[in-house]
């Protein structure tokens, strides 16, 4: 490869590596998934599952377009992510009785029963991250990748 044509593209990769959110924020999200899946392992459930469940444990039941929206996910991953949920008894999903078109989620007591069993694992790992990164750090944290929510994309929009 020509020197100058070399140098120019390591400078390009190295801009883009250095200065990229998605993968700096991809990096932290794995990062923090992978703990938070290592703490819940013995639950049976996996970072993602318990979210989902815990957001179902505050409605009683809704669809899956509507969680999706709450939880950031598009449809189609938040239905792949359900179906274990669903061979496990944990959630069930059905037709809606007013729109046969929409899916309607809810928790079962198996599920709510398994999100309580997982609740003391989630708290320790949550308070262990807190103390590491500090309890303002992580509020601030939390205020920040909410507001990345409202920077007006839409990235699921059809």
């Amino acid at each position: 490869m020509i020197p100058d044509l070399e140098e120019s593209m390591a400078d390009m990769e190295r801009d883009t590596v250095d200065s990229c959110n998605n993968l700096a924020l991809r990096k932290a999200a794995r990062y923090l998934s992978a703990t938070y899946d290592k703490a819940l392992a013995p639950t049976g459930l996996r970072a993602t599952q318990f979210s989902i469940l815990q957001k179902l444990s505050t409605q009683e039941q809704i669809t899956i377009t509507s969680l999706a929206e709450m939880i950031a996910m598009d449809r189609t991953t938040l239905a792949s992510n359900l179906k274990p949920l669903a061979r496990e008894g944990l959630v069930t999903v059905e037709p809606s009785p007013t729109d046969r078109r929409a899916r309607m989620v809810a928790l079962t007591p198996d599920g709510l029963a398994r999100m309580q069993a997982a609740l003391p694992f989630w708290r320790t790992v949550q308070s262990e991250f807190e103390e590491s990164f500090g309890a303002d750090k992580a509020a601030r944290l939390r205020a920040t990748l909410e507001d990345i929510l409202n920077t007006g994309f839409h990235p699921w929009a059809e």
